[in-house]
């Protein structure tokens, strides 16, 4: 293999110098990396007000797998202080910046490009996979609308949310800040929301375009508790009626009601239950 470049070691010094001194240990980026270009390079986007830390199981088994692995600090998201009002500042320009920053990261770290992401995250690696030839993007509980709301509603509602001031909801109005697991925000901002929503919005414009990463696969919990699966159907049907790279809807069933099935800190026995096929959707041969 190839060593990394001058640029792609460059890139790698950005990010370790976007975390600054106000991220915790567990929400830095984290670099899991065999010192030279590899055949694969895998990216994890974790979801809004977690950490890299979410991800960690996964990074550890595909980097014992041979392949470099990057989870990065999404903007505004890791900090020491979990009540930090940060999150609230989050822009869609932060998060398109950000998600074409990791992908020329990614680019300079593998021969072939894997991306995957949960919730927020799953929705960047959509993004991505419309606009970056990039092997294969793993959507994992993709946040395009809230399971409660109507699709046709949701662009005029974040457009409403943005019009007025930032709140901030406990996830957990029970427990409020002892909200587990640690590493994680126990708040959520409404402009955070709603400007992930202004991306979400562009996945759908962009739906009737071709794909441009080789392979687009959707997950979805049959029982999802909290973003909107409906979008995701549509948008699966509008993707397949456009020419482009692989796409596939993949339905997880036999699971509890839940949105978070990939963190161990919160629900084991889930995380468990579909490590195994999410890690086969990530890794499979390209």
């Amino acid at each position: 293999m190839h060593q990394l470049s001058d640029q792609t070691s460059a890139l790698l010094e950005r990010f370790r110098r976007r975390d600054h001194g106000g991220v915790a240990d567990a929400g830095r980026t984290k670099l899991l990396l065999h010192g030279e270009v590899r055949p694969v390079a895998v990216v994890l986007f974790h979801g809004i007000a977690a950490s890299p830390e979410q991800f960690v199981r996964f990074a550890h088994e595909l980097h014992a797998r041979g392949h470099n692995v990057v989870v990065p600090r999404l903007p505004r998201h890791g900090h020491r202080d979990r009540l930090t009002d940060a999150l609230a500042r989050l822009s869609a320009d932060d998060l398109r910046a950000f998600g074409s920053e990791s992908i020329e990261l990614a680019q300079g770290l593998g021969e072939r490009v894997v991306v995957a992401g949960f919730s927020l995250g799953g929705l960047l690696a959509t993004w991505a996979a419309q606009r970056y030839p990039i092997d294969r993007a793993v959507a994992i509980a993709p946040f395009f609308g809230m399971s409660w709301m109507p699709i046709r509603f949701t662009a005029p509602f974040a457009d409403l949310v943005l019009k007025l001031p930032n709140v901030f909801a406990w996830w957990n109005p029970l427990v409020r800040e002892r909200q587990q697991p640690e590493h994680g925000y126990p708040r959520y901002s409404s402009h955070a929301i709603a400007q992930s929503l202004l991306v979400a919005r562009e996945v759908f414009a962009r739906a009737g375009e071709s794909i441009a990463a080789r392979e687009l696969i959707l997950v979805t919990n049959a029982k999802e508790a909290a973003v909107s699966n409906r979008a995701v159907r549509q948008l699966a049907r509008l993707l397949r009626a456009r020419p482009g790279g692989r796409l596939e809807h993949v339905v997880l069933r036999g699971i509890p009601i839940s949105h978070d099935i990939i963190e161990p800190l919160r629900h084991v026995a889930i995380a468990d239950q579909v490590f195994p096929e999410l890690l086969d959707l990530i890794d499979r041969p390209l």
